[in-house]
């Protein structure tokens, strides 16, 4: 395994000189306004804000392609694991029990990987970095904050999962109540609640290599995730009969191969990165308060954990109502469902990951009071995402019954399941922009550490309206005197959740500019209808381009040239903005991560 360095270690590197005009601002993880503070809360000093450096753009380009190359990676995976499971499992009932089971990770992903713990440990062991440059005189502050955080981290997912364990019976019931034989559902939920711990570590390490800068095996982790799975159907599946049971014991086979990516450069971390030496003239003042016993608890600021773990736990709350609403359909409902999600979302994940790079440059910059610098990372940000994510669901509705035939028919996998996933994939990649505009500004709400319920809120209401549409779009719910809606059904579900979502993603960008990064909300709107209005022609245009070919590679190919060409040139007549930027930046990130592949270690 690789790693991509800036330089040595520049971000802890003592002798670092000034890299520009220090502000008297709060850092990320200290008390500022609307914050909740920590109980003895430290702060950092002015001296270790000026030698802490700001990442080059070279850097970040090179970490942001080699992000999105693994990410790829783990995606394309993905997409072999879902192949794998249609192909043995089909889309019948054995497949539903265990995607009742899938809920289980696809919330502990969530919570515990991506947009949870991440929002909270970064600060944290940024801070923790920081006061280690400053020139502590007592025990190493990282070192302090995981010997707090771990154990109690641990622990606390451990009797998370023997819960879940013991509860499998009453948790499927809750969620699937109209699954005909619950039994397999049962016991695949009690392999994969497992991942409650594994998950939680995968995270914890996660953010702690991200801290220090080390991105490649954090981007690996579902590339060692879905190797996992995979394995498990054909060894376990094949040959052990377990049927698809199989399949959820490789997410608890895959969760343990996530920890064990990033363990060693974890512990290569801790163990080389001492108490730096610092000259006692050049030592702050106040150096000596952020040393001694309990010095990890004041680093940890668990103010935060409330707002972003709700947030994290409704916005997957979607998945759990979509489930609970096809389990009164006819049995292969929730499989189709679930193939067509996993596939349009791969252009929402592709569209994230330059965000997912740029987040500590953005709390960087309202740790020193640059908001300017901050706003206009943050709209460059949202541009690109636009840009990829609606060319992307373009494709997928242009192209929907080739890409779902070329991924999935064969085996048990029908015909008839082609038409039906291919026309939910549709619907959902309705709310593709929704689902990416919610992903990127999430990260600005707590990039300054600031504890804020807004986007908890703003994701309830999103939610209540995919479950109020959704019961009624899919006919469990009837309008009274009405009866069931023309259609009701699957495609009604999937409808309710790009409704939902696109609600949360206007009342998430309505808010941002008065709590936290002050966009220019009416421009950024203007820029993404544009880009609406772009994808949408695009998207006719691809539907005229796969029509005349039987080959679906070759229809699928023409479609996607064809969305790319007219979507690039409709934005370019209606003047949208940042469009030739977004492309130029997204170019030049894949250029250079393939370029300098042989500088990395």
């Amino acid at each position: 395994m690789t790693e991509i360095r800036e330089g040595r270690d520049r971000m802890t590197d003592p002798a670092s000189p000034p890299q520009g005009p220090v502000r008297s601002a709060p850092v990320a993880g200290a008390p500022a306004k609307e914050a909740t503070p920590a109980a003895e809360a430290v702060t950092l000093p002015a001296q270790a804000r000026r030698r802490t450096r700001v990442p080059s753009n070279r850097f970040l380009a090179r970490a942001a392609g080699l992000t999105a190359v693994l990410t790829v990676a783990g995606s394309l995976l993905g997409l072999v694991r879902d192949q794998a499971l249609a192909h043995f499992f089909g889309a019948g009932p054995d497949t539903d029990a265990f995607l009742v089971a899938w809920t289980v990770p696809e919330v502990a992903s969530t919570l515990l990987i991506e947009d949870g713990t991440a929002l909270v440990l970064v600060p944290a062991f940024s801070l923790a970095l920081a006061l280690r440059v400053a020139g502590s005189t007592g025990r190493d502050p990282v070192h302090e904050l995981v010997r707090y955080t771990l154990p109690r981290f641990a622990a606390a997912l451990a009797l998370v999962a023997a819960v879940l364990i013991a509860g499998a019976p009453l948790l499927v019931d809750v969620l699937a109540p109209g699954l005909p034989d619950p039994r397999t559902a049962v016991d695949c939920t009690r392999l994969t609640a497992t991942c409650a711990l594994t998950f939680g570590l995968t995270g914890y390490c996660g953010a702690a290599l991200r801290t220090h800068r080390r991105y490649v095996s954090p981007a690996s982790i579902y590339v060692a995730y879905n190797i996992g799975i995979i394995t498990a159907m054909v060894v376990l599946g094949s040959y052990g009969g377990w049927g698809v049971r199989s399949a959820a014991a490789g997410v608890a086979i895959g969760g343990g191969l996530m920890v064990l990516v990033q363990a060693p450069f974890v512990r290569s971390e801790l163990r080389a990165r001492r108490t730096v030496a610092v000259p006692e003239g050049d030592r702050p003042a106040d150096a000596g308060t952020t040393t001694g016993k309990g010095l990890g608890r004041r680093l940890f600021a668990p103010a935060m954990l409330g707002p972003v773990l709700l947030f994290a736990l409704l916005r997957q709350s979607q998945v759990l109502i979509e489930r609970f609403l096809a389990s009164e359909l006819p049995a292969g409902a929730i499989s189709h469902l679930n193939y067509a999600q996993k596939v349009a979302q791969v252009p929402m994940v592709m569209s994230l990951m330059l965000c997912t790079v740029t987040f500590p440059v953005v709390a960087q910059a309202l740790a020193d009071g640059d908001t300017e610098q901050a706003r206009r990372r943050v709209e460059r940000d949202l541009a690109l995402a636009g840009c990829i994510v609606l060319i992307g669901a373009a494709t997928v509705i242009a192209a929907a019954p080739q890409i779902v035939g070329l991924l999935f028919e064969r085996g048990a996998f029908t015909p008839a399941d082609t038409a039906a996933t291919a026309d939910v994939m549709r619907v959902y990649a309705l709310g593709l922009l929704g689902h990416t505009l919610v992903g990127a500004l999430i990260r600005s709400y707590f990039s300054a550490a600031r504890t804020t319920w807004y986007p908890a809120a703003a994701m309830a209401a999103g939610l209540t309206v995919t479950a109020v549409a959704g019961a009624f779009a899919s006919g469990v719910w009837n309008l009274p005197g009405v009866g069931p809606l023309p259609g009701a059904g699957i495609l009604g579900i999937a409808a309710a959740n790009a409704l939902g979502i696109t609600v949360t993603a206007v009342v998430m960008l309505l808010g941002l500019s008065g709590r936290t990064v002050p966009i220019r909300t009416g421009t950024v709107a203007r820029g993404l209808a544009g880009l609406t209005v772009a994808a949408g022609c695009a998207t006719g245009a691809g539907l005229l381009a796969a029509a005349p070919f039987d080959n679906a590679v070759a229809g699928l190919a023409c479609c996607a040239l064809c969305v790319v060409t007219v979507f690039v040139a409709v934005a370019h007549v209606l003047r949208v903005r940042d469009v030739t930027s977004a492309v130029r930046t997204l170019t030049t990130a894949l250029a250079t991560a393939t370029r300098k592949l042989r500088h990395v270690r």
